[in-house]
C-alpha cells in the first residue's frame, strides 16, 4: 500500500498546536517580553534510561513529530482563547497569529536502535519557536520509542514467530491506540487488530472472531460452520469459548477436514485461556492425528515477552502470537522518560557564537551534556557490526580511516583504540529553515530498516537479563568541555 502523504493523513487534519504545557507559551512570552525572543538556542531530545532494565530502544513517533511541525499554526481560536487568560502581551499574541517555524532539526530515524543520552532529535532555532514545540516533540517520541521498544522485545522473544498486535480495546486512548498499532509494526509485529491504523498507515489489519460469535450460535459447530461459509480460505477459529479439548477443537477438526474436501486448505485456531502450554501440546497432538498439520495454532490472553519466551521453554506447539494489553501500554514499564534540555545559547555579544549550556544536578544522571553535538555511530568493518555510539561537538569529524580512541568518560584509564571501523553520523536532516528536506519512508520500509539495524547489535546487548551495557562515548572535546563547564559551576 503507498504510504500516505503527511498532509493529507487523519492526524495532520488537527489542530494540535495547542497541545503544549502552558508554561511553554509564559516562558515565549516572557523571552519576547525580555528582547530574547529571537535568540538562537539549540535543544536535544533525549533519553535516561532504556525501560524494562533492557540494552537498546528503539526510535519511533518521528513522522507525528514532522507532521506536527510542519502544520504548526495557531488559529483566531487559539488566539482568543490566550488573550482571555490575560497573561499575555498583544505582540506576543500578534508573534503567534502570524507564526511561521523557521528552525533547524536534525533526527535520528526511526527504527534505529538508540541508547541512553546521544540526542534523538536537535532543534536549533530562536528559543520562542524550539520551547513552544517541546510538549509534542516529547509525546511522539515517548509514546511510540516507549511501545517500539516492548514490541522489539516481544518479536525477539517468539524466535521468529509472527507477533500480531492485539491491544486497541486496552491502549489508553484513540490516538494511543492507532499509534501503538504504527509502532508495534515498525519493531517487527506482523500485523494489527486496528482498522484505522490499516486505512492511515497501511499496517496489515488482522483478526478473527470474538467468543461472542460462538455463543450466539445453538452449538459450536454451528457457530464454525458458519463463519468458514463466509471465510472458507484460512479461517482461524477461536476453541476456548467451552472446553478447549473436548469440544473447540474436535469441532475446528470437523470444520476443517470439511474445507478441505471443498478444496479449501490452511488455517488456525486460537486459544485464548487455560494453560496455553499444555492446550496447545495436546491440540498439536490432537490436530497431527487428523491430518491437519498444516493448522497452525495461535495463542493470546495477556501475553509478553516473558511469558512467551517461558511457553517455548516448556515446549509449547504456537505458530503464531497475539498480544494486546502488556504491548499497547508496556505494562511492565510504561513510561519512556525522553526529556528536552537547553544545551546551547547564542551569545547576547556574538549571536553567530553558540554558548553551550549546561543544566546540573545532585542527580548525577540529571547532568547533561552541553554544547551544540552531533551523535555517531562506529562498526566494525569486518563485520558490521555496532561497536559503540559517540557524541561529538557538531563540527568535529570522526575519521574512520584513522585510529580513534574511546574513552570512558567517568574512568579516563578505560581506553580503546579502534583502527577497522567505520563512523557513521546517526542524525539526518529533517528541516531547514523550517521547510522539512526528508523523504518520509513508509511503515514498510522503517519496518525493515529496523531489523536491519537491530541486525548490527551484538545479541549480549539485546538480552532480557543483565544486558551488556552498549558504550556512548563522549568525544574528548565534548568531556573536556563537560568537565570546564562541571569545574565553573560547582566551584560556585
Amino acid at each position: 500500500m503507498e504510504h500516505k502523504n503527511l498532509m493529507t493523513d487523519s492526524f495532520a487534519q488537527r489542530n494540535l498546536s495547542m497541545l503544549m504545557d502552558f508554561y511553554e507559551l509564559t516562558m515565549a512570552n516572557g523571552f519576547l517580553e525580555n528582547g530574547m525572543g529571537d535568540t538562537v538556542t539549540c535543544f536535544d531530545l533525549f533519553f535516561r534510561k532504556v525501560p524494562d532494565r533492557g540494552g537498546y530502544a528503539i526510535m519511533a513517533g518521528l513522522e507525528q513529530a514532522i507532521t506536527f511541525l510542519r502544520n504548526l499554526r495557531f488559529t483566531e481560536e487559539d488566539i482568543s482563547y490566550l488573550r482571555s487568560k490575560q497573561l499575555f502581551s498583544e505582540a506576543f499574541l500578534s508573534y503567534l497569529a502570524g507564526f511561521r517555524f523557521t528552525c533547524d532539526v536534525w533526527a535520528i530515524p526511526e527504527g534505529t536502535p538508540i541508547f541512553p543520552n546521544e540526542p534523538l532529535i536537535t532543534v536549533k532555532g530562536p528559543v520562542m519557536q524550539a520551547q513552544l514545540i517541546e510538549t509534542m516533540l516529547l509525546l511522539c517520541i515517548n509514546h511510540q520509542s516507549l511501545i517500539a521498544t516492548k514490541a522489539s522485545r516481544i518479536v525477539r522473544a517468539a524466535e521468529g514467530r509472527p507477533v500480531m498486535e492485539f491491544g486497541s480495546r486496552r491502549a489508553h486512548g484513540a490516538d494511543g491506540a492507532v499509534f501503538a498499532a504504527r509502532a508495534s509494526y515498525i519493531a517487527g509485529c506482523c500485523g494489527t487488530a486496528c482498522t484505522m491504523a490499516d486505512r492511515d498507515y497501511g499496517i496489515p489489519a488482522m483478526g478473527t472472531m470474538a467468543h461472542s460469535w460462538v455463543q450466539l450460535f445453538d452449538s459450536e459447530l454451528d457457530a464454525f460452520r458458519a463463519y468458514t461459509r463466509v471465510y472458507p480460505q484460512a479461517p482461524t477459529l477461536l476453541v476456548d469459548t467451552y472446553n478447549t479439548l473436548k469440544s473447540g477443537i474436535p469441532n475446528a477438526i470437523i470444520v476443517f477436514n470439511e474445507l478441505k474436501e471443498q478444496g479449501c486448505h490452511g488455517g488456525a485456531v486460537r486459544i485464548d485461556s487455560g494453560d496455553i502450554a499444555y492446550l496447545s501440546k495436546k491440540a498439536r497432538a490432537m490436530l497431527d492425528q487428523a491430518g491437519l498439520e498444516e493448522i497452525a495454532i495461535v495463542a493470546s490472553n495477556s501475553l509478553d515477552e516473558y511469558l512467551i519466551r517461558d511457553l517455548l521453554v516448556q515446549g509449547a506447539k504456537i505458530d503464531r502470537f497475539g498480544v494486546g494489553e502488556r504491548l499497547v501500554t508496556s505494562r511492565s514499564e510504561p513510561v519512556f522518560g525522553g526529556v528536552y534540555k537547553l544545551v546551547a545559547a547564542a551569545s547576547p555579544d556574538a549571536p553567530d557564537v553558540l554558548v553551550p549550556k549546561i543544566k546540573l544536578s545532585e542527580n548525577v544522571a540529571k547532568i547533561t551534556n552541553p554544547g551544540y553535538k552531533k551523535p555517531w555511530r562506529l562498526f566494525d568493518r569486518t563485520s558490521g557490526m555496532a561497536i559503540a555510539d559517540v557524541i561529538t561537538l557538531a563540527d568535529e569529524i570522526i575519521d574512520d580511516t584513522q585510529p580513534y580512541v574511546i574513552f570512558d568518560p567517568e574512568f579516563t584509564y578505560k581506553r580503546k583504540t579502534l583502527t577497522d571501523f567505520v563512523a557513521k553520523p546517526l542524525q539526518v536532516p529533517v528541516f531547514v529553515q523550517g521547510e522539512c528536506v526528508y523523504p518520509m519512508p513508509s511503515p514498510d520500509e522503517i519496518r525493515a530498516y529496523c531489523a536491519e539495524q537491530l541486525a548490527t547489535v551484538w545479541d549480549e546487548v539485546k538480552r532480557f537479563e543483565n544486558p551488556h551495557a552498549y558504550y556512548v562515548d563522549l568525544s574528548e572535546p565534548l568531556w573536556k568541555l563537560k568537565r570546564e563547564l562541571l569545574d565553573r559551576y560547582f566551584a560556585v
